[in-house]
Formats: structure tokens, C-alpha cells, sequence
């Protein structure tokens, strides 16, 4: 089993910064996909960013390309989210999630999830 645990949600002014982290334990395989996924209250769950575990390989949505960042600390067995330039509309519970899907970028190709950490923008 693969737990995830997240942290590094708040509240944050428009402009501002926030980095969140997701640290997994469990058998995590080097070819994993770990991502990050948001939901906002009465939408769906969307994907904003992925990185390989292995290869460092990055993705993300065209609504955070410039502003977001994820990277990946493997002796930590940790994935960050450094988020930028936060806007009133990046305001949503934040999920991390570990997928066996290299092209991860759907919520149904997640075989684990983060209990979700909370991500307030204030215009």
C-alpha cells in the first residue's frame, strides 16, 4: 500500500506564493507518476501538474504553465508544488496523487490519493 501525505495549504493573497508537499511511504515504484490534482467547490476534479519519478519528465495545464513548478526529492520520497502568481481562480483543495500512468493527466488514472490540502486565494 501507498499512503500520501500533504501539507503547505493556507491562505494567500493574490500575487502571492504557496508550496505544497506530498510525501509518500509504501512500495512506490521508480516508474510512478506522482501529480497533483485540484477541485473547486461545484467542479471537477483537474489535473494541474505530473512529474516522473524516474525520469524528472514535468507536465502541466496551460492554466499554471509560468507560475507552477513541481519537482521531486527521491531520498525524501517527496513531490512539491511550488505555485506562483496565485490567482482567486487557483482557490481549491489540492490532491496529490501517485498513478502507474506515465501520461497521468485524468483523475481515473490515479491509484492512490492524498487526503487534499486546502488553497485560498483572496483577491
Amino acid at each position: 500500500q501507498v499512503q500520501l501525505v500533504e501539507s503547505g495549504g493556507g491562505l494567500v493573497q493574490a500575487g502571492g506564493s504557496l508550496r505544497l508537499s506530498c510525501t509518500g511511504s509504501g512500495r512506490i515504484y521508480l516508474n510512478y507518476a506522482w501529480g497533483w490534482f485540484r477541485q473547486a467547490p461545484g467542479k471537477e476534479r483537474e489535473f494541474v501538474a505530473r512529474i516522473n519519478w524516474n525520469t524528472g519528465i514535468t507536465a502541466y495545464t496551460d492554466s499554471v504553465k509560468g507560475r507552477f513548478t513541481i519537482s521531486r526529492d527521491n531520498a525524501k520520497n517527496t513531490v512539491y508544488l511550488q505555485m506562483s502568481s496565485l490567482k482567486p481562480e487557483d482557490t481549491a483543495v489540492y490532491y496529490c496523487a501517485v498513478s502507474s500512468v506515465s501520461y497521468l493527466s485524468l483523475p481515473g488514472q490515479v491509484n492512490y490519493w492524498g487526503q487534499g490540502t486546502q488553497v485560498t486565494v483572496s483577491s
